[in-house]
């Protein structure tokens, strides 16, 4: 690895109503890196505040105060966990790079066997998950984005793509050469690297408060893999219209060979509804996809940011 970076790791956590979880997982970080060997205080902790509603900033301040390792980047507006974690990612000085959540479900007792995965020669390092302790629906919604991430982006099949990960600064680097507005950070790194392994962990509950990341925003990010980084979307819209286009002349030549052989017509109109209903909603899913497209493409052509910085706190801090 690189030895030109000012610090051995940096660790970029999005943050967003976790008020009454900071100071606890400063704690905890700084117990488990003290106790690693080389580590000590050569790294950084960077909070993305995502414009949190709580006083999560407030806190991010005062622990920039009284730990030097501590610094913080306040987002003018709500831009969402992967583009919070760019905006770290931007601000990163570690030749490791650690992406956690804020809310203490990952424990930082494990970021040494993330490290070691790296050192060993690994690009990126996944936690994956021996339990979840989530609600039912987003246990079987992130199963479903790892089963559809395998089919669009050729994710391998017995990898977790976990927000808690540890990647090279290397792979930073050649994330951060993404400029579009809508970022899927694990869709970046399966375009650069298939160099990845993954680890075993277990999840634990969320320390304090309530989990601000519902059903709109797993859809949100849902979309972002689906059609930010693969075509086949567009590919199933078209197969489809092929596919009702030929049942459709197939139900055409029936009807004719009926009409000159029995001269018998269909009754009602329960099969032609049916029919206008079906191919109207495939050709409205059609539409709705390229809509979904071609409004990403004018997003990026007219360079709307990933995100917008408003202040940050302890950036200058020596990291020794």
């Amino acid at each position: 690895m690189a030895n030109n970076y000012p610090c051995k790791l940096s660790i970029v956590i999005p943050v967003y109503g976790s008020e009454l979880v900071l100071s606890e997982l400063v704690s905890q970080i700084q117990k488990v890196l003290a106790d690693l060997e080389g580590m000590r205080e050569n790294y950084e902790i960077i909070f993305v505040c995502d414009r949190s509603p709580d006083n999560s900033w407030r806190v991010i301040q005062a622990l920039s105060t009284d730990h030097p390792q501590v610094q913080g980047i306040l987002l003018r507006m709500n831009a969402g966990q992967h583009n919070a974690c760019m905006a770290g990612f931007a601000k990163a000085r570690g030749e490791i790079i650690v992406t956690m959540d804020d809310d203490l479900q990952h424990s930082p007792a494990d970021i040494p066997k993330l490290l070691q995965e790296i050192e060993l020669g690994s690009d990126v390092a996944y936690a994956r998950f021996k339990n979840r302790n989530h609600a039912l629906w987003k246990i079987a919604g992130s199963r479903l984005n790892n089963l559809v991430a395998g089919y669009l982006m050729q994710k391998p099949r017995d990898l977790y793509l976990s927000p808690f990960r540890a990647m090279k600064a290397a792979i930073r680097d050649d994330i951060l050469r993404y400029r579009g507005p809508y970022v899927y950070v694990d869709g970046l790194i399966l375009s650069v690297t298939r160099n990845i392994t993954s680890v075993d962990v277990d999840h634990h509950d969320r320390y304090a408060g309530d989990s601000r990341y519902g059903l709109r925003k797993s859809v949100s990010l849902w979309l972002k893999m689906a059609t930010s980084f693969s075509i086949i979307p567009l590919r199933i819209t078209s197969l489809l219209g092929m596919i009702f286009s030929g049942l459709g002349f197939l139900l055409a030549i029936l009807l004719v060979i009926q009409k000159f052989t029995l001269n018998l017509m269909p009754i009602g109109w329960s099969s032609l509804i049916v029919t206008i209903l079906i191919i109207g909603g495939v050709q409205l899913l059609a539409l709705g996809m390229l809509g979904e497209y071609l409004g990403r493409v004018l997003l990026t052509i007219n360079s709307r940011p990933q995100y917008v910085i408003d202040e940050t706190v302890g950036l200058n801090h020596p990291v020794t």
